[in-house]
This record gives C-alpha cells, structure tokens and sequence, in this order.
C-alpha cells in the first residue's frame, strides 16, 4: 500500500509539519462522507460489536481531535498575525463538513441522527467524550456560533449519557468530559451534573495504584483471587468474567492520565484540589512512563487497542498542551517532551508504508493490516484515535514548546522496575535491545488473544507480540511464552491469570564480586484445576550479560498426569531473505564478518537456536539443571500461521521443546533455565555496540542453583535461591 504524503515523508520538527501531518491524515476522509456530513463510512466490510451507526459516529468524531486542534490553529494564528495563510486556507477547507455535520447528527428528526446514547457499553458513550474535547477546544466554531435550535440539539445530546450505566473502567471519563462541556460551553448550570461528575470521578480515582499509574479498572486482590478457586471448588466452573490486573496504555496515553491531564487543563477553576493531585500523579508517571519508548521513539507494542498505534505517545501531546512544574527531569523541560512525541511520530512516518488503505485511509492493524489483532469493538473507523497525539498543533506558534529545541533522549542505564504495571523495563546500552520483562498481567473478561497481548513474558519495541490465529502450537504463535501441553500435545495452554508478582533480588557472581540485580517472579497455574504449577522468575539483563535475560520456570506436578510436553519461544523476527523473499538459509556457525541487520540465517544446535532478519538476532539456549536428564531437549525455528505477528507478516520464532513422555507422580518438579538472546538491529536509532554478534552470542549466562555444585568457584554466573 501506498505511503501517504504529508504524513510518510513528514519531518515532524515544527508547528506547521503537525498541523500538514493532520490536514494529511483527515483529507482522505473527506470522500465518505454522508451527504448531510454527520457520519463517515470507509468502503472496508468489517464490523464491530456495536450497530453500524454508532461505528459510522466513530467515523465522523474521533478525527474531531485533530479537527478541534487545527481550528485553535487557526485562531492562534489570526490572534497572533501569523504567516500562515495557506494552512489556514487548508484547514478551513478540510474541516467544514466537520463543522456542518454537528447539524444533523444531533437533530433527532434528520436521517443522519446520531443516536441518543444508550445503556451500557454504548458506544456512543466513547465518541462522546471527543465531541466535548472538540467543544472545550473550539467552542465558538462548533457551539457558540451556532443557531439556537442546533444548540439544544448538541446539549441535549449529551446530556443524554448522564444516568446511564456505565462500565467500571476508563469510560467513566467520557462522561467527566462531557458533563465539563456542558457547564463550560454549553451553559447547564453545574449544580445540575456535578454530582454525576464527582460519582464518576471518586471511581476512576479508586483505579490509582501508585507512582501515577492506574489500572483500567478494578484491580483483583490476592483475597479476592483465593475467592475464585473456592467458588471453582464450590461449582466447578470458571467462565465467571471477575477482576483482572491490567496497566497498559489506557492507563496514560489511550486514556487516563490523557484525560486527567485534560482536566487540569479545562477543569482546575472547578476542581482545584484534584487537578493538584492530578499534576502530582503526572509527575509520578512521567519518571517512568518515558521509559516505554526508544531514543528513536518506538514504543514498546503491549495490551489491547494498539491499531491506535501512535496513540501511544499522546501522553506527551497531553503534556505539551497541558504543562506541569517541576517534572522529573527527563520531562522537566518544553523541548524535552517535544522530543519524545515528535521522535515517536517521526518513527510512525517511517513505518507508515502499510497503515494505509490505497485511498489515504488508516487500516485496522500495527505495522499492516492485521485483523487478528484487533479487538471486537474495532470498526473501520476505529483508527482514528491515534488523533490524540496531535492535539499539540493546538498550541501557539509562540508558545514554548514550538519555540524550544528538541532535547535528546536521556538513556535508560540499567534495567528498571516498574512497580504499578508489574514491569521491568531494560534498554542496557551496552547492546540494543529495549523491551520490558512482564510477569503478571491479565484481563479477566472476554477478548481476542488476551493472553497475548498481557501474559507474555516479555514484550519489545523491535519484535512485536505475536496473536493467535488457532488452537494448534504453530497458530498459538508462542512468542515470548512457555506453552504446556498434558494430552500429548494434542492441546495447549500459556500463562493467563497469575498470582501477585514478587521482585526478588538475584546473585550475579563475576570477577569483580557479587552484585544483586532485581529480578521478576510469579506463580501461574496453566489450567484452572491447578493440576500443575509453575513459578516463573525472570532475570534481565546484565552488565556481564547484556545481550541476555533468562527465564526460570519451576514446574511443579500437584496431580499425576501421563506426559508433560512444553514449548518455549523466544522473540519472533522475520521469516525470509530482505534481498529476494527466500526462506532465511541455514548458518553451519558464526563468524566475526556476520553482522547484526545485514545477516540473514538460522543457527541451530541441540540445545540453541539463533536467528538473523533484518530486524536483528534472536535466540534461545537451554541452560542444563540437575534434573535436565528426566526430559529430553530440543530447540529449532518454529514457524507460526502467517499474520500472527504485529510487525512482520511471516515469521520465525526461537522456540525450545522439553519432553517428559511418562508417567509423572504427584509432587514431581521439573526446572527448566531458558537464556534469551536478542539484538536489535534498529532501536534506538540503529545504536552499534563494541561486542560482535559471535562473542555476544556465544558468552552466554551460567544459571546455578544455590547449593549446587553446577559452577566452580570461579565460575562466572547468576545465582538462584534453590
């Protein structure tokens, strides 16, 4: 598919190059239009779980953030004496049948209604906090301006969400939002909804864990997870849909800190002292969120909705519009934050080849059209959420942001744990490679490849996630996960719900001495009747080691089975040759001229597995344990159903198999040591380091229980409790 000019070969530097980038995005939009121009349907077949017009509503309102943002362009400019003269033209010409459609859409007797807001999980509920933003934003266009008749239309619209269940996460916030329009634009006095608005406000504040960050929604407690298995052991069922524990980019940029920064910026005369504790938790969050995105401005693709894609980044956009004091450093200053999103849309830019339909519009998918990513409330339509990240066009030509310089990334020097979302984030720069360890989210109610989009162990900005297509081993796509099989491998399961993380700190023993490095661990259960248990720590990596994390799985068997069979995959990369399409050659071994992105091939040993893509090396080692003889080993390149994973259409992933065919008793234990090796060959803007492929590729971590006997003392190695 085509790339979109104005937006693919946008340099992303200045206030002009976001609002070209914006024109670019929405004039492709402009042809699927209804004739009275209250609703937009793209010409793509493909439906979400809500009715046609409420997906043909998403069409019209969400490029409305960007729609918004460019009107308060244009009146900058004007107050300003800008030279922007032929932007505005343009702007002016490309928004109008969004200014002219608010008309119909809230007119209860026009065939273009929109459709009073409804029960529960309306999805006229969602669109309805961008209509607000877009009213707060530029209300004299799209309000004031406007006759009286379609006035009490736009207010009697929205009026229609208050009372209305609503589901107990994120949503919450589209009716903070338009209950803050109604008092501030569209004059309802507030007496009249400020308690619906503190009702929904006291619910999204309980979602706070800690150092700014939130859950999307309720989070499950240990008490309350011991709870369930005594309701399972009651009924012998567990279909329930309960609580989950899940922290990903709804929680900042998709939504909740998005929005409470949003309120500070509208809000603060009507809420001073939440709009204090809302710059606060900004703070907290900004420490580590900027951790999540690359010196090249790649962000690490984890959790659902991520056909949002630069959405990620709209925290910072948020941050722009709506500035904070005094936060943390690597945020302190305009031209820093300016750096984060403009480095995030110029990696979009670069990568946009495939987003796009041939008409200009935004397809459902990350790196190409993928509909096996995407969620059940994905309409066509549904894209243009990433809008989020150019509401800084809104901002003055003359305001800070625009006049300071973009500011370099500041490098994350050591891996990081992320309390609240239960990660620890590595980017070690003595290799390239940034991802987070993740081991122990899950969502609890029904959605597609739920596990692999929260229970993966791992997840990286360079090799994207892989979904599931099936139920067999080379549809499930394991990436990233440890698959086990009780049936002969006839039928699998990967880590789901899982109990609280603990974050232990490991031994790491060289020359110099014994340093500690903080590690993950958790315990799962991979079928619900608890039959068999495995505790996972995860260990990334070090200043020895920093090519390599490791995976320790401790397999404990609660109830006989006949056979054990596992399957462990590492990071999936690209299939075939760059030059012509070819499947990836076989490497007999290493050598010093093979280089990281220009080799391509796949190593393979008893025991390891290396793989070289243009996108970089990946591989697994199996570390030998005491008890490595009671299975046996294998490691190869498995390749998964094309379209599993979010970057690359075709695939290969590092995996490793361990076999125990016989009978195993109750109170068996098995430990498996898995080294996981990857190097990017484009993060961080293709960042080089001094060690070669073959010697970081062949000194590998020793992982030793302590007490064992499996390292001399003057071995090298990282110790575990035994």
């Amino acid at each position: 598919m085509p790339p979109l000019t104005g937006f693919s070969d946008n340099p992303f530097r200045t206030r002009d190059d976001l609002a070209t980038a914006a024109l670019a995005l929405l004039r492709p939009l402009t042809r699927h239009f209804s004739s009275s121009c209250a609703r937009i349907r793209l010409p793509v077949s493909t439906g979400a779980h809500f009715d046609e017009g409420a997906a043909q509503l998403e069409g019209f309102v969400r490029p409305l953030w960007a729609v918004a943002s460019l009107l308060q362009f244009q009146s900058s400019s004007s107050e300003n004496n800008s030279s922007d003269g032929n932007l505005n033209e343009a702007i002016e010409e490309v928004v109008r049948p969004w200014i002219e459609g608010f008309t119909a859409g809230t007119d209860p007797d026009h065939p273009e209604y929109w459709g009073s807001i409804g029960e529960t999980e309306h999805q006229r509920m969602v669109e309805a906090e961008v209509i607000s933003y877009a009213l707060l934003c530029a209300p004299e266009r799209l309000f004031h301006s406007r006759d009286d008749k379609t006035r009490r239309n736009i207010t009697s619209w929205l009026r229609g969400i208050n009372g209305r269940p609503m589901p107990n996460n994120n949503w919450r916030w589209f009716r903070v939002f338009v209950n803050l329009a109604l008092i501030k634009v569209c004059g309802v006095p507030a007496a009249e909804v400020l308690d619906e608005m503190n009702a929904d406000l006291q619910l999204l504040d309980s979602f706070y864990l800690s150092d700014g960050w939130s859950g999307d929604g309720p989070w499950l407690t240990t008490e309350e997870e011991e709870q369930e298995a005594a309701e399972f052991e009651r009924t012998r069922r567990r279909d329930a849909i309960g609580k989950g524990r899940q922290v990903d980019y709804y929680s900042g940029s998709f939504a909740i800190q998005f929005s409470q920064l949003l309120y500070v910026k509208f809000a603060e005369d009507l809420d001073p002292k939440r709009a204090e504790r809302y710059r606060q938790q900004a703070r907290d969050f900004g420490a580590s969120f900027w951790t999540y995105f690359d010196s090249d401005g790649a962000a690490i693709p984890f959790g659902r909705s991520l056909t949002y894609r630069f959405s990620c980044g709209a925290f910072f956009a948020a941050l722009a519009v709506s500035p904070i004091p005094d936060m943390p450093w690597q945020l302190s200053r305009p031209g820093q934050v300016k750096g984060f999103l403009l480095r995030h849309l110029r990696w979009w830019a670069s990568r946009s080849n495939d987003i796009f339909h041939s008409d200009g519009t935004l397809n459902i998918g990350w790196l190409y059209p993928n509909m096996f990513m995407c969620e059940d409330y994905n309409s066509p339509q549904s894209p243009y959420w990433c809008l989020k990240t150019l509401i800084a066009v809104s901002l003055a030509q003359n305001d800070e942001f625009w006049s300071a310089e973009e500011e370099d990334y500041p490098y994350l020097r050591e891996a990081r744990l992320v309390p609240a979302p239960r990660q620890i984030v590595s980017n070690h720069p003595a290799s390239n490679h940034h991802f987070c360890l993740s081991p122990a989210q899950f969502v609890a109610w029904p959605m597609k490849a739920t596990q692999a989009k929260y229970s993966k162990f791992e997840y990286s900005s360079t090799f994207a996630f892989s979904v599931p297509t099936g139920p067999l081993i080379q549809q499930m796509a394991p990436d990233c996960t440890l698959a086990l099989s009780r049936d002969g491998a006839e039928t699998w399961a990967v880590k789901w719900k899982c109990s609280e993380p603990t974050f232990p700190d490991v031994s790491v023993k060289t020359k110099a001495g014994i340093f500690q490095v903080q590690a993950a661990s958790v315990r799962w259960y991979p079928w619900g009747d608890r039959g068999v248990e495995v505790h996972t720590t995860l260990i990334p990596p070090t200043d020895m080691w920093p090519g390599w994390h490791v995976r320790v799985h401790r397999v404990k068997i609660n109830t006989a089975i006949r056979s054990l069979h596992t399957v462990e995959g590492g990071f999936a990369s690209p299939s075939r040759c760059s030059r012509d399409g070819t499947r990836l050659p076989e490497i007999k071994r290493l050598s010093q001229d093979l280089k990281v992105g220009s080799s391509e091939g796949v190593l393979e040993t008893s025991d390891s597995i290396l793989m070289l893509s243009v996108a970089g090396a990946t591989g697994l080692s199996s570390g030998l344990t005491t008890d490595s003889a009671s299975y046996t080993t294998k490691a190869e390149a498995l390749k998964p159903d094309a379209n599993t994973n979010l970057a690359h259409q075709r695939t290969l992933i590092p995996v490793i198999t361990r076999d125990v065919e016989r009978d195993i008793q109750a109170n068996e234990e098995f430990v498996f040591v898995t080294r996981v090796f990857a190097i990017s060959a484009t993060a961080n803007g293709n960042r080089r380091v001094g060690v070669t492929l073959e010697d970081g590729w062949e000194d590998r971590p020793l992982v030793v229980l302590s007490g064992c006997n499996g390292a001399n003392s003057d071995d090298e190695c990282i110790i575990l409790p035994s």
